[in-house]
C-alpha cells in the first residue's frame, strides 16, 4: 500500500482512463463509503448540465448502483486501481 497526498489520489483516479477503480471517501454526513466505478461514462447521460463544482468534486459512475455520484476530492481516503492500493498519507 502506497501513501499519497490528496492531490495524488485525485490524479490516480483521473489517470484511470475509463478503467474500473475503487474509491473510499467520506460522505457529507461523515460516514465512510466505498464506490466501485469509472469516470468518463457518458452512455447514461440524460441531457442537462451538471451543477457539480468540478474543481471540488469528481463525477464517478457507480457500477453497482448504476448512477452518477459526486466524490469530494478533499475527502478521498483510498483508491484501488490497476492492482495497487493507494492510501491518504499523513501529509
Amino acid at each position: 500500500m502506497k501513501k499519497l497526498t490528496k492531490q495524488q489520489l485525485t490524479e490516480k483516479i483521473l489517470s484511470s482512463a475509463g478503467k474500473f477503480f475503487r474509491v473510499t471517501f467520506l460522505k457529507k454526513d461523515g460516514s465512510v463509503r466505498d464506490l466501485n466505478g469509472r469516470i468518463g461514462v457518458v452512455s447514461r447521460l440524460k441531457g442537462g448540465a451538471t451543477l457539480v463544482d468540478k474543481d471540488k468534486f469528481l463525477v464517478v459512475y457507480d457500477m453497482v448502483n448504476q448512477g452518477y455520484r459526486s466524490v469530494n476530492k478533499d475527502t478521498i481516503q483510498e483508491v484501488a486501481f490497476g492492482g495497487e492500493v493507494y492510501q491518504l498519507g499523513d501529509n
